[in-house]
């Protein structure tokens, strides 16, 4: 990608774009497991439509995003830096982390914000090959009886629900399709 490629991805129509995409984040997050597909962003491989979608009406120059290794390019710094203004941070300093499940281990090295600032935690985007509406059973705010998702895994996720208010919020995205998973979501 060069630096021209890099101002291409953001909205084609920003107002109605960003406005069609926070709907869709938020519902994904208030409604755990639900599967939004999300258009309007693209950026560079191997960031999937939904990701680039998350970051653009999430990430700005106030949020610092961990990219993972695979995503930890110089095409994706410079999209980033372009579309969003959000700037690079380590584990310990970052608001949003981005990567597949394998590359953001260990969580551990994430904020997981303090008793007085539970929401100073990250939020990971987590790269999925593929997303569904099956697997652990999930249950909790914004959810009528149970739902299920496919997750990489639910230890990770029970014990990031048993810190809860403190811990890590997370976004599932595979090519257009995310869900979110809040910690205050139980597992099983």
């Amino acid at each position: 990608m060069s630096n021209v490629a890099a101002l291409t991805g953001g909205f084609s129509t920003p107002a109605t774009d960003a406005a069609a995409a926070f709907r869709g984040v938020m519902n994904a997050m208030a409604r755990p497991g639900t599967l939004e597909t999300l258009t309007g962003g693209s950026g560079p491989a191997p960031l999937s439509p939904a990701a680039a979608t998350v970051l653009l009406t999430l990430a700005d120059a106030t949020t610092p995003v961990f990219l993972g290794a695979a995503h930890d390019t110089e095409d994706m710094r410079t999209w980033l830096a372009f579309h969003t203004g959000a700037p690079i941070a380590g584990r310990s300093g970052a608001q949003f982390a981005l990567g597949t499940w394998g590359d953001l281990a260990p969580l551990a090295e994430f904020s997981m914000g303090t008793p007085e600032y539970p929401d100073r935690s990250v939020t990971l985007i987590v790269e999925c090959d593929t997303l569904s509406a099956s697997g652990s059973t999930l249950r909790g705010p914004g959810i009528e009886s149970e739902a299920h998702l496919s997750l990489p895994e639910t230890e990770a996720f029970q014990t990031n629900h048993a810190r809860f208010p403190l811990g890590f919020d997370t976004f599932f995205t595979a090519g257009d399709l995310v869900a979110g998973l809040p910690r205050s979501t139980e597992v099983s």
